[in-house]
């Protein structure tokens, strides 16, 4: 997760605390990063004119204060729930961590009788997950595609073989209940697909991606479609493209 994006998620967990605060040890385990390093995003918050507020001593934390809120959002139940159930039946998905945190913020500010009413529907909504990959390697992946650079991995192949590749990625792809990175292969000099549960470490270099696009992968098959549509007509098969 960037720092951005973690400073982001820092804060709304901490509303989500209230005046209960939350300590920075916790903090850290949440986000995976020393304790040093919370403390320097919490700093980092305040600078920015966060309200933060800090209590020491045994039950004590770090907060925001009270009113740091959004406004109110207008969902039904039954839409607060759609939204939990599609998060939380796709934690490989890219930018799921960010997805959870967007959705318990509208949870947050709905009035207090949908909230109600969401939170007994909910508990009629289950789901059973896979285990998912690192959140290390998540991150990583999810950082090379927005910001365009070029991403190492260490894949192991569908035939057992592991090596270590330079990606630039194109796109994420789900196929048959499996997250894809797809990316311009710099050893392969061709487009590839990697199975994002089969990769074993990946890291974002300093390398900026060289211009390929989407439209180098194809269009997509007539019963998929980018997570913007809307539904409708698909296009025509995409060509095949080899895995990594």
């Amino acid at each position: 997760m960037k720092r951005a994006e973690r400073l982001h998620a820092l804060s709304e967990m901490l509303r989500r605390h209230g005046t209960r605060g939350c300590s920075a040890e916790r903090l850290s385990r949440e986000f995976g990063v020393s304790v040093r390093t919370v403390k320097r995003d919490l700093a980092a918050l305040e600078s920015s004119g966060a309200p933060v507020w800090s209590r020491p001593g045994p039950g004590g934390g770090y907060g925001l204060a009270v009113g740091a809120s959004l406004p109110p959002v207008t969902l039904s139940a039954s839409q607060a729930v759609a939204l939990l159930a599609a998060v939380s039946a796709a934690p490989e998905a890219p930018y799921s961590d960010l997805a959870g945190a967007g959705v318990q913020k509208i949870l947050d500010v709905l009035d207090p009788r949908t909230r109600v009413r969401a939170e007994e529907l909910a508990g009629r909504v289950w789901v059973n997950t896979p285990p998912f990959s690192s959140r290390a390697i998540r991150s990583a992946l999810e950082e090379a595609m927005s910001e365009q650079r070029v991403v190492r991995i260490r894949y192991t192949s569908r035939e057992g073989a592991t090596t270590t590749r330079d990606v630039e990625p194109v796109l994420f792809a789900s196929t048959n209940g499996q997250w894809h990175l797809v990316g311009w292969c710099r050893s392969r000099d061709a487009m590839r697909w990697f199975t994002i549960s089969r990769i074993q470490r990946a890291s974002v270099t300093k390398t900026a991606c060289s211009g390929h696009t989407v439209d180098e992968v194809g269009e997509p098959p007539p019963n998929a479609r980018p997570v913007h549509g809307a539904g409708g007509p698909g296009g025509d098969t995409a060509p095949p493209i080899r895995p990594g």
